[in-house]
């Protein structure tokens, strides 16, 4: 499978062309923007796709980051990968960036349950709990510090992402700890995510009684 991954969720706005046959990542563009994700994204897009030979038909899924992230990246992002879904005729779907961080600390600490963490900034964080092979422990929520401090008091994982100083006071090395998502995960998640759940869509975390839905992660301005 030929699959087309998006990222505009953050900073960062990033295109690769991956083969899940292989698990290679065929030709990637990008740049860390700050902003203008619209502006630049289809120039990016074109560009991992002549790097590797490809063309638009050739694609047969996308996969798009849906957040906890910039509210208007995000936005840019889902409408893309749903343009083209539509036009092509081909599946998009959802991929969460807490995902993202838990599957970049899988692969460096394998064996391990993982708490991906985002500093959602105003002294609230993202959070979600994953098993160690991947599947959800818990559901992806933005909590006030105090409190996903006493929820994760006693997590008995490795904890990783921009917020895992609230969590912890010594860090562990090569664990995700930047605002750039691995464009290459994103789209190694995408090409086994269940396109039937639906097309990807932003969902709005306000606190620990919202659940997540269908997989799809918060926007937040």
């Amino acid at each position: 499978m030929i699959v087309l991954a998006i990222d505009t969720a953050g900073t960062g706005c990033f295109a690769a062309v991956y083969d899940s046959g292989n698990d290679m990542v065929l030709a990637s563009a990008g740049a860390d923007i700050g902003r203008g994700h619209a502006e630049q994204l289809m120039g990016f897009i074109d560009e991992a796709l002549a790097a590797c030979g490809k063309v638009l038909a050739d694609i047969d899924r996308i996969a798009v980051t849906v957040g906890p992230g910039s509210f208007t990246g995000i936005r840019v992002g889902v409408a893309a990968a749903r343009g083209f879904s539509l036009a092509l005729g081909v599946p998009a779907v959802g991929v969460t960036t807490l995902a993202a961080i838990a599957e970049s600390a899988r692969e460096t600490h394998p064996g391990r349950a993982i708490l991906a963490t985002i500093d959602a900034k105003r002294d609230e964080l993202y959070c979600q709990s994953f098993e160690a092979d991947g599947r959800p422990r818990s559901e992806a929520l933005m909590l006030e510090i105090p409190e996903a401090q006493r929820l994760f008091a006693d997590f008995d994982g490795l904890i990783c992402g921009t917020a895992t100083r609230h969590l912890k006071d010594n860090p562990p090395e090569n664990t995700a700890q930047t605002d750039l998502t691995d464009i290459r995960l994103v789209a190694r998640l995408g090409a086994i995510a269940d396109p039937s759940r639906g097309k990807p869509s932003p969902l709005y975390l306000r606190g620990p009684d919202v659940k997540s839905q269908a997989g799809f992660a918060v926007a937040r301005a």
